[in-house]
């Protein structure tokens, strides 16, 4: 629904405030589901209740329609207007393309759910789950990619910070911040971006025992960053400095509201256990190959790799000196798993290869003890020594 030519439009707050509250409903609706889901799968996370899992999503898609229809629905369109008409005003940046390439996704989205919503299926039947299922993708790209459309709609006067600092303070603060960061004295405490592509850090400027809240622009690790002013507190600086924008994504095509199911998958922990539970050699070695098995349902030794190839792409793409060396060792420590993860492939097979078992001297404890007999007595327990007592 949009409004009508002769009623109000509806104020920017009110738009973001729409979109924010259709995405706190879905993150509500994903967290319940996954717990569904999880009810629905064995210990290795493979499902196995097909009939609960499939009523689980049906409930999430049907759930889903009616938090659009109830918070979304009425303020969709004029929401993508005001996103568009901040967009067309903001200066020239890198990300201005993708964010408009968004805007035309989510108009796309809301076009399809309102041709199903306009012609829904019998309620309750087989053709309807069917269209609410068709429909989770769009109402799961206005979930993950609305903030950007809210964020647009709310930009407030002012979003282009103008220095109160003149240029003879902005060089005596910049070089005073330059100091203390050569020292170590500037402590980094919250970053984000402006709307121009620049990033923006808040920092504590160390001296004499005193603290200074400073802002910069730039990266504090490269040449040319500079003080933009100094503020009391946190407060004051928020509402002269440039608004921060949604930050970048590591995948383009990555959502939180459409994850792949989970591989299957076997925690360190129940392989030591198995390990410690093996008689065998080749029961041993079983469980270090189960470690670095690759594929599909990788090890743990696999999966950590995976992790540091992966945090390491993040620090990279963080586009900072830091991140980027910071990947340089990840990039190296994953290099040293995958060797590892070869030496125990080695040492696995070799340890199977062994065909030995553990000696039979090696004998279990019994953990439980008998009880004694129900006509026993039992025995007297030993006299106990009359000591005075004491007295304080």
């Amino acid at each position: 629904m949009t409004p009508t030519p002769d009623g109000p439009l509806p104020l920017a707050p009110e738009l973001a405030n729409a979109s924010r509250d259709f995405r706190l409903r879905m993150t509500v609706i994903d967290r319940e589901t996954e717990t569904a889901l999880d009810t629905t799968r064995d210990r290795y996370g493979r499902t196995v209740h097909e009939g609960a899992a499939a009523a689980a999503r049906a409930h999430r898609d049907k759930t889903a329609i009616e938090a659009y229809t109830t918070h979304l629905a009425p303020h969709a369109d004029a929401l993508l207007d005001a996103a568009r008409r901040a967009l067309d005003e903001l200066p020239p940046a890198r990300h201005l393309a993708g964010w408009r390439a968004v805007l035309d996704g989510l108009a796309a989205s809301t076009a399809e759910i309102r041709r199903a919503l306009d012609r829904p299926a019998a309620p309750g039947s087989a053709a309807e789950r069917a269209q609410h299922a068709a429909l989770w993708p769009y109402l799961a790209a206005w979930a993950d990619h609305s903030v950007i459309a809210s964020n647009l709609a709310d930009q407030r006067d002012g979003q282009h910070h103008k220095a109160p600092l003149t240029e003879e303070e902005q060089r005596m603060w910049t070089e005073k911040a330059q100091a203390a960061h050569r020292r170590g004295d500037l402590e980094l405490t919250e970053s984000w971006y402006a709307a121009d592509g620049q990033p923006i850090t808040l920092a504590h400027l160390v001296e004499d025992d005193d603290s200074t809240l400073v802002a910069l622009r730039g990266d504090p690790d490269t040449a040319g960053w500079q003080v933009i002013g100094h503020y009391a507190h946190e407060y004051e600086a928020g509402k002269v400095l440039p608004a921060p924008v949604p930050p970048g994504v590591l995948h383009a095509d990555v959502s939180r509201f459409t994850r792949p199911e989970p591989a299957p998958e076997i925690s360190l922990q129940e392989l030591t256990r198995d390990v410690v539970e093996a008689q065998h050699a080749g029961d041993a070695s079983n469980a270090l190959l189960s470690a670095t098995q690759r594929g599909y349902d990788a090890g743990p030794m696999i999966r950590l790799q995976e992790l540091l190839e992966t945090s390491g792409q993040f620090a990279s793409a963080l586009e900072t000196v830091q991140g980027r060396q910071i990947a340089a060792r990840l990039s190296a420590l994953s290099r040293q798993i995958e060797f590892l993860t070869r030496e125990v492939e080695e040492a696995a097979e070799d340890l199977g290869a062994t065909v030995a078992v553990l000696p039979p001297h090696r004998t279990p404890v019994l953990r439980v003890r008998p009880r004694p007999a129900v006509e026993t007595t039992p025995p007297t327990p030993p006299p106990r020594a009359s000591t005075p007592a004491r007295h304080r």
